[in-house]
């Protein structure tokens, strides 16, 4: 093997698994698998496995959640709310570590693979986006990461494509997640008896401004160290001017 070519395997491996298993997910039909109708069908024996083997079932749950975020799998919002109705409030630090863990694979693929593509061609975009996340990164990601307006496998990409640490990445990450997943935890708590009864829930509420608008407040509030150094420079050149 050609160092060349070795140097590709080792650049594109990663990335190359996680497309793959994201295509393998939607062809096998196990997002149709995946669904409340499902959950709701066998949740009586969910819930009995869980109280007999909750160590196992705990774990599983997390490394479930690692790989649905790891492979950008649309099933986040569905598990969080089921493990709400399942694990109660542990159901927050399983998704916290495994929502962490996920994201963290996404972002060292996404470095690997396309950073030095991503840097030449995006242009200026790209490098007014690397100063900004150079300067402020840990309070930009924050900020993506309480407000729940960006897609969630977009927001583990776009970092990686900056020169962020790896370790402010993943700290950023899991605090800025922290409150929704307790939000979605505690609104999947109520779900306990929907799902006991074999009925889907209705989620009309997750769209709802009680539960975005203080998730988008926090969002703003993290952008404030940013903000306050924007208006600390202006000031200086104000005054030396």
């Amino acid at each position: 093997m050609s160092p060349a070519l070795g140097s590709r395997i080792k650049q594109w491996w990663l990335p190359a698994l996680l497309v793959a298993g994201l295509a393998l997910f939607f062809t096998s039909g196990a997002h149709r698998a995946i669904s409340w109708q499902t959950i709701a069908l066998h949740y009586g024996q969910i819930t009995a496995y869980t109280e007999a083997n909750l160590t196992l079932a705990a774990a599983s749950f997390l490394l479930l959640y690692a790989v649905a975020v790891a492979f950008s799998l649309p099933i986040a919002l569905p598990l969080t709310l089921t493990g709400g109705a399942i694990f109660g409030w542990l159901a927050v630090l399983l998704v916290l570590v495994g929502a962490t863990a996920g994201a963290g694979i996404v972002f060292i693929a996404a470095r690997t693979a396309f950073a030095d593509l991503a840097q030449r061609r995006a242009g200026p975009f790209m490098a007014r986006l690397e100063d900004g996340f150079s300067r402020n990164a840990f309070s930009y990601l924050l900020a993506l990461r309480l407000i729940p307006a960006a897609p969630f496998w977009v927001v583990n990409i776009v970092p990686a494509l900056t020169r962020m640490p790896f370790r402010s990445y993943l700290v950023a990450t899991f605090i800025g997640i922290a409150p929704g997943s307790a939000v979605f935890v505690s609104v999947g708590r109520g779900l306990d008896h929907v799902l006991a009864a074999g009925r889907t829930p209705d989620l009309e509420i997750l769209g709802s401004p009680a539960i975005l608008g203080p998730l988008a407040a926090l969002g703003l509030l993290a952008l404030m160290p940013v903000a306050w150094k924007a208006f600390a420079a202006s000031r200086h050149k104000g005054d030396g001017s």
